[in-house]
């Protein structure tokens, strides 16, 4: 299943920084659209590969995916937060715009989907960090890819780099836990109290995360002997 943030691409000149306003409105819809559909080749492939798991194994890896295109506002302040120059194609230096949030059951999947993904002869690895074998400090776990995909336009090819981050169902419910916190305090930081609550809580859900894949490899391994 693919749950996809949509957003109009109609950009309001008038709300436009000023330091923006040199570039062309048309241009930037015509890129935000090639983020879209970069989305859309990724999203397939994964679709795709899940299915194909399914039919051989008798099981998704993949829970559910959750799709994004980075919002006009977003992109324009990272662009004016990295410092870059407004007379050159900006965006083109954002590696996140296009994001793909693939929420995988267990912590084997992880790396079992970014595999098969990173096999496909047209998909380029870029980038890649992995907060599973090293967390950050707050506690958040997940793998984390930059890929290019080539999107096939009516006169020309174009390679689109797409952030696809992949986790478990309970590394998800702590990050969207953790970020629905931050994000009501207004943009003043969590008390220490709460950092190290949050970080306690990544610990156990971790622990939960392992239990939980042992005893679905357990039951696997018994279900296989049955047969």
């Amino acid at each position: 299943m693919i749950i996809e943030k949509k957003e109009s691409l109609k950009i309001d000149l008038d709300k436009m920084p000023e330091e923006f306003k040199p570039m062309q409105a048309q241009r930037f819809l015509e890129v935000r659209n090639l983020y879209h559909a970069a989305i859309k080749e990724v999203s397939t492939k994964l679709e795709i590969l899940d299915d194909e798991f399914h039919v051989n194994h008798d099981y998704n890896p993949i829970h559910h995916m959750e799709c994004r295109v980075k919002s006009i506002k977003s992109i324009f302040d990272k662009i004016i937060r990295k410092g870059y120059d407004m007379e050159d194609d900006a965006f083109t230096k954002i590696m996140d715009i296009a994001g793909i949030r693939v929420i995988c059951k267990y912590s084997q999947d992880i790396y079992r989907v970014r595999d098969m993904l990173l096999k496909q002869n047209d998909i380029e690895l870029i980038k890649e960090k992995d907060y599973i074998q090293n967390p950050k400090e707050s506690g958040y776990r997940s793998l984390h890819i930059v890929v290019l995909v080539p999107v096939f336009l009516s006169d020309r090819v174009e390679k689109v780099p797409v952030e696809v981050q992949i986790r478990t169902v309970v590394m998800d419910t702590w990050a969207s836990l953790e970020h629905e916190l931050k994000y009501k305090r207004n943009g003043q930081p969590l008390s220490e109290d709460a950092i190290e609550n949050l970080k306690h809580c990544a610990a156990q859900m971790n622990l939960i995360d392992e239990m939980m894949e042992r005893i679905h490899n357990s039951e696997k391994a018994v279900a296989e002997d049955d047969k």
